[in-house]
């Protein structure tokens, strides 16, 4: 491509002028991102990763999760039971700019669902590149490799990321008093993963 200012915009095509007038579209849509298991390694970067994106999504209140709580509560896990899985995404640097947790679900109140999406998170400078898809995909096809064939999740009622799970299938889930507090829930986690790339 020929990029040689606005001097120059009328000899380049209007993909190259884009390409031109927004470099940061271009550098972040043509590294090749990798998904991959999360390490206990990955302790120090997750939980720094974990405050930042929890601020993006929710807002930094008073109260908010700290660096240390975060560090404290993934080494826990690394440590306990493993019984649930995280997987991590990275750009080219690399370092980590999006992560997804699952653990299994076994509660009488949703009988209909084994698997939890316990965490998905995705800094917002790469969101609406695929990439959330992707984690998706990998989750569902890791529950599905357990023998898990559902999936639900606890959000919030009010956060505009509900919009994607929405495009994804998922159905919302309603309190006994036909109250939506931000679950949702996929019934059929092969045609989740269908629909998601690797």
């Amino acid at each position: 491509m020929v990029y040689c200012g606005w001097e120059g915009a009328e000899k380049n095509s209007p993909l190259q002028n884009i390409f031109f007038m927004y470099p940061a579209v271009n550098d972040k849509a043509s590294p090749s991102f990798i998904i991959r298991e999360a390490l206990p390694a990955d302790v120090p970067a997750l939980a720094a990763l974990h405050v930042k994106t929890f601020h993006e999504t929710h807002g930094n209140y008073p109260n908010s999760p700290t660096y240390a709580i975060r560090e404290y509560q993934w080494r826990q896990a690394f440590e306990g039971p493993n019984n649930w899985f995280c997987f991590v995404i990275e750009n080219e640097n690399p370092e980590l700019i999006g992560f997804t947790k699952g653990i299994p679900y076994n509660h009488n109140d949703l009988p209909d669902f084994s698997g939890e999406l316990n965490k998905i998170y995705l800094l917002r400078a790469y969101q609406k590149l695929g990439l959330g898809r992707r984690l998706l995909g990998h989750v569902s096809r890791r529950f599905l490799s357990q023998g898990i064939s559902s999936m639900l999740l606890f959000g919030d009622a009010k956060n505009p990321s509900n919009g994607f799970y929405e495009a994804l299938g998922a159905e919302k889930l309603f309190s006994k008093t036909k109250e939506f507090h931000g679950g949702y829930g996929w019934r059929n986690l092969k045609a989740l993963a269908d629909i998601c790339p690797i």
